[in-house]
């Protein structure tokens, strides 16, 4: 894949636009950076942590987890190590999200790079 940086804005363009067009429900960006980072990243995460790793407030974190669980992208639970802390966990659906998000990205990519 390229680093062309208008090639890049295109693919996300195209996701985004696939994304609006389906029935799908769209997330705001901040929503969808939370999302990505819960997925893509190994270790357990937590709301201080996503907070941290976003450099947002912990009720922006909050509102954020609250949409993604309403839609049944993410949820919550409490750390049984550490009742202080509250560990954010996946889900099919947003695994499904997850995985048609990079679907269509590979899609836009090898049409983007079909028309350069």
């Amino acid at each position: 894949m390229t680093n062309d940086p208008d090639r890049l804005l295109q693919i996300l363009r195209e996701t985004c636009l696939s994304e609006i067009r389906s029935d799908h429900p769209d997330l705001p960006l901040r929503y969808l950076a939370v999302l990505l980072v819960i997925y893509q990243t190994d270790e357990p995460q937590t709301v201080r942590g996503l907070a941290k790793h976003l450099n947002i407030n912990k009720p922006a974190i909050t509102r954020a987890l609250d949409r993604l669980e309403e839609l049944n992208l993410a949820y919550r639970e409490v750390d049984l190590n550490d009742r202080r802390s509250v560990l954010v966990q996946r889900t099919v659906g947003g695994t499904a999200m997850v995985e048609r998000l990079g679907a269509t990205m590979v899609r836009a990519a090898t049409e983007t790079g079909h028309r350069t």
